[in-house]
C-alpha cells in the first residue's frame, strides 16, 4: 500500500512539473502561464483521480518481463504473414516501393514538382513516406491482432497484452529495412547526413511507442465496435495527405501551422526530414518534443485503462 502511494505521489509531482515545463516553452504571457499551470494542475488531477496506475504500471511491466518471448513471437508472425506466398517477405516491400515510385513519378515527372530546399524531390518524399509506411502498417496489423488471435485470446493463461506488442514489432523488422533502403538512395544521390544517421533510432523508438500506445486504444474497443477498422483506414488516407509527407509546410500561411504541428507524425516526418537532410538534432527542437511525449504518454495511459476495463470481456464477444 505504501509502495503504491509513493508511485502516486512521485507520479503526480513529476506530471505536474512536466506540464509547468512544458507550457512554459509555449506562452510568454504571464497571465496566460498561470492559466496554463491552473489547467495544468487539473488535467494532472484527473488523470491521477480516473487513470490506474497499479494497472499500467502491471502492463508496462508485464511486457518487459515478457519481452524474450514477444521478439520470438514477433519473429514468427513476420515469418507467418508472407508463408505460402510464392514471392515470400518480398510482397512486404513491393506495396511500399511501388508506392513510392508512383508519387516519385507523379509530383516530379508529371506535376514538375522542384527540389525542396535544394533536396532533390525523391529524397525528401522518401524520408517522408518511410516513416509512415511503419506508422500505417503496425497500427492497422495491431488493430486487429485480439480478433486474428482470438484462440489465444480465448485462453486463460496467454498474456494477451503481448499481442499488440508482437504486431508492432513483426511491422519494425520491415521498417528497419526501408530505412537501409533511405540510406542507399541517401548515398547515391551523395546527400548521406553523416554521423547524425544514428539519430532516427531515436525518431524510430518514439514512432514505437506512439503507435504501441494507438493500438491498446484500437485493439480494445475494435473487438466489441468492429466498424472502427474502416474508420481508422479513413484516418490513415487523410492523416497521409494531413501530414505533410506529399507537400512541404511552408507552403501553409503562419498561422495555420500550429494546426498540424498537433499532429504526433508531424515530429517524426519532421524528424526524420530533420536527420536526413537538415541535419538538426532532436534537441534543438524541444517545444514539440515535449508536445509529442506528453501526447504519447496521455494515449499510452489511455490505452492501459481501456485495455484493463475490456480485457475479461474479450473471450465472450470473440
Amino acid at each position: 500500500m505504501k509502495k503504491t502511494a509513493v508511485y502516486s505521489a512521485l507520479f503526480i509531482v513529476l506530471s505536474f512539473l512536466y506540464v509547468i515545463l512544458f507550457t512554459s516553452f509555449l506562452v510568454a504571457d504571464y497571465k496566460t502561464y498561470i492559466y496554463s499551470v491552473i489547467l495544468s494542475a487539473a488535467t494532472v488531477f484527473i488523470i491521477y483521480k480516473f487513470v490506474y496506475l497499479r494497472s499500467i504500471y502491471n502492463l508496462v511491466y508485464g511486457l518487459y518481463l515478457d519481452r524474450h518471448l514477444i521478439f520470438s513471437l514477433a519473429k514468427n508472425d513476420f515469418k507467418t504473414k508472407y508463408a505460402g506466398s510464392y514471392f515470400g517477405i518480398i510482397w512486404a516491400f513491393i506495396q511500399p516501393i511501388m508506392t513510392i515510385l508512383v508519387f516519385w513519378f507523379v509530383f516530379q515527372v508529371g506535376l514538375k514538382s522542384e527540389p525542396v530546399k535544394n533536396v532533390p524531390f525523391v529524397l525528401w518524399l522518401t524520408s517522408g513516406l518511410i516513416p509512415w509506411f511503419f506508422f500505417s502498417d503496425a497500427w492497422n496489423n495491431a488493430t486487429n491482432c485480439f480478433i486474428e488471435y482470438g484462440y489465444l485470446v480465448k485462453k486463460v493463461a496467454f498474456k494477451v497484452s503481448m499481442l499488440p506488442m508482437i504486431k508492432v514489432i513483426s511491422s519494425f523488422f520491415v521498417h528497419i529495412i526501408f530505412v537501409m533502403f533511405m540510406a542507399i538512395i541517401f548515398v547515391l544521390f551523395d546527400f548521406f547526413p553523416g554521423w547524425i544517421f544514428i539519430q532516427l533510432a531515436y525518431y524510430s523508438f518514439a514512432m514505437f511507442v506512439l503507435v504501441t500506445a494507438l493500438s491498446f486504444i484500437t485493439s480494445s474497443i475494435i473487438i466489441f465496435f468492429k466498424d472502427l477498422s474502416q474508420i481508422i483506414s479513413i484516418i490513415l488516407q487523410f492523416g497521409m495527405w494531413l501530414t505533410p509527407i506529399m507537400w512541404s509546410i511552408d507552403i501553409m500561411p503562419e498561422e495555420y501551422i500550429w494546426i498540424f504541428k498537433m499532429n504526433p507524425m508531424y515530429y517524426i516526418v519532421t524528424g526524420y526530414r530533420d536527420t536526413m537532410i537538415n541535419k538538426a538534432w532532436f534537441f534543438l527542437n524541444i517545444k514539440q518534443t515535449f508536445y509529442f511525449w506528453l501526447v504519447t504518454v496521455i494515449l499510452f495511459l489511455i490505452g492501459a485503462v481501456i485495455f484493463k476495463k475490456t480485457r475479461p470481456h474479450f473471450a465472450d464477444v470473440l
